[in-house]
């Protein structure tokens, strides 16, 4: 009788409960659906906000690059645009860039990333879609939202220990901000001094990068970024953005610089961007003013401790870098120098040294590199009078010897300096895109900024007594070197 009774209760309770169908089986011995197997199948969180990690809605961004594209081109209009091919994959990689890209790359093979549709419907009100699995070349649209899994901060590797920021003294930092010649909310300009490298490296103790993230954020969250490069012995003008985009904006300009003009050579009249250079050079170019087309490659030498770079004259097939420099002599001195403007047209690697070393044939004051058997030939300079040289030279701040190295010195510091450089305004730019992203910015103003020539340079020329009667350098596209020469 009892197990009769057993029996019909346990019959009654299947007769109850839903027969599983034969897939439920399969995925649970029990016959029911996981709570987690739900939301797969239908692509819900139970609770997105404690089983997912949700990132910021999609808004399409600048695409930084293609405006300095646009920048660079010789055409009369050009209008700002925007990125409208961001995929799934690289909006987290840009919402979330402490995430490694080969665990983001996982989460996709794996398909654990959702996408959330943002659905337009009846005017502005929009309407959210379900969850649903998104590929990691999938675009996004206007609103769209990404879901990860929550245990992914688990799953990333640790962030390693922040590196202790550079230390400057009060003294220092006022040293670092005086170099600046001008500040806007896109960009800085700096005078940088002969010897201060540029980006730090192996055997650099300070270098510009440093220096910038620590005395020249001002107002900004983001540390200034390099866009372009000068020699750690090259003295002058060195543009950074103070934002990503414009740091973008600005790299793609420089680098559009350089490509276009090898590609197209004179012929492609890239106005958004011009730089000049004064020098001095040992000896006498055989030609008033010209053009330089060399290309150079990188030579390794002292067993591959080190490189350097030279024209690539004898034809043969390697890795070459097309190099253009234009050049003009502003005076020539009897004591057997010469002053030139150098425009380079592209941006390579000691282009400027290497051009006038080994094609022009006079190697810039200076430069042991390049220059080497010219300094071990020069004769001593004796300057007639009273001369303005330090008797002792003294060492500034960060180790700089800021007052030797003239024309007088047994080792002169190198007479290269970044003088002129003419430039979009990138801050009034940005604020065009601000107000739409299809901006019409060929109208865009521009900025031209001078640089004082550095001590060595200055007192160099005074010593060569290079007074020009024509004032030929006091043109406005070179400001003069000293306010009393002309």
């Amino acid at each position: 009788m009892a197990k009769w009774r057993l029996a019909t209760a346990t019959l009654r309770r299947h007769l109850r409960s839903p027969s599983p169908t034969i897939s439920s089986v399969f995925r649970d011995p029990t016959g029911a659906l996981s709570a987690a197997n739900q939301r797969r199948r239908y692509n819900t969180p139970e609770d997105p906000r404690g089983k997912w990690l949700t990132l910021p809605p999609f808004s399409p961004t600048v695409d930084a690059a293609a405006i300095g594209k646009e920048l660079s081109s010789d055409r009369d209009s050009a209008k700002g645009s925007t990125d409208g091919s961001t995929t799934a994959i690289r909006w987290i990689l840009r919402c979330r860039p402490d995430l490694p890209r080969n665990l983001v790359q996982k989460l996709f093979r794996l398909r654990q990333v959702r996408r959330e549709m943002s659905l337009s419907c009846d005017g502005d009100e929009l309407q959210r879609s379900q969850l649903k699995r998104v590929s990691a070349k999938e675009p996004l649209n206007l609103g769209d939202r990404i879901y990860l899994p929550i245990s992914v901060d688990n799953d990333a590797p640790p962030q390693p220990a922040k590196k202790e920021s550079f230390r400057c003294s009060e003294e220092e930092r006022k040293f670092v901000c005086s170099l600046v010649l001008y500040k806007d909310p896109a960009i800085i300009v700096l005078n940088k001094p002969h010897g201060l490298a540029v980006q730090g490296g192996t055997g650099i103790k300070t270098s510009i990068d440093e220096l910038a993230a620590t005395c020249l954020t001002f107002d900004k969250s983001e540390s200034p970024r390099l866009v372009h490069r000068l020699d750690r012995d090259c003295s002058g003008l060195l543009v950074l953005g103070r934002t990503q985009t414009a740091a973008t904006v600005l790299h793609s300009l420089f680098r559009e610089k350089t490509s276009g003009a090898s590609a197209y050579g004179v012929k492609k009249n890239i106005k958004s961007l011009k730089r000049k250079y004064l020098a001095l050079v040992i000896g006498f170019p055989r030609r008033q003013r010209g053009q330089i087309s060399a290309p150079l490659r990188k030579v390794v030498v002292d067993d591959g401790k080190s490189d350097r770079i030279t024209v690539n004259d004898n034809g043969e097939l390697v890795s070459t870098q097309h190099a253009i420099t234009e050049y003009r002599v502003i005076e020539s001195s009897p004591h057997g120098y010469t002053w030139l403007e150098l425009r380079p047209l592209t941006g390579r690697k000691h282009q400027l040294r290497v051009h006038c070393a080994e094609v022009l044939g006079t190697p810039i004051l200076g430069d042991y590199k390049y220059g080497w058997q010219a300094h071990k030939a020069r004769e001593p300079f004796v300057s007639s009078g009273n001369s303005n040289t330090p008797t002792k030279p003294s060492l500034s701040l960060f180790g700089l010897d800021l007052d030797g190295g003239d024309v007088s010195s047994k080792q002169p510091h190198l007479h290269l300096h970044s003088k002129q450089i003419d430039l979009p305004n990138i801050s009034q730019l940005l604020e065009k895109l601000q107000v739409s992203s299809d901006s019409d910015i060929s109208d865009l103003g521009g900025l031209k900024f001078d640089a004082p020539l550095p001590a060595h340079m200055q007192l160099s020329f005074n010593l060569l007594k290079s007074r020009v009667e024509t004032c030929d350098i006091a043109k406005p596209e070179l400001v003069s070197l000293t306010d009393s020469n002309c």
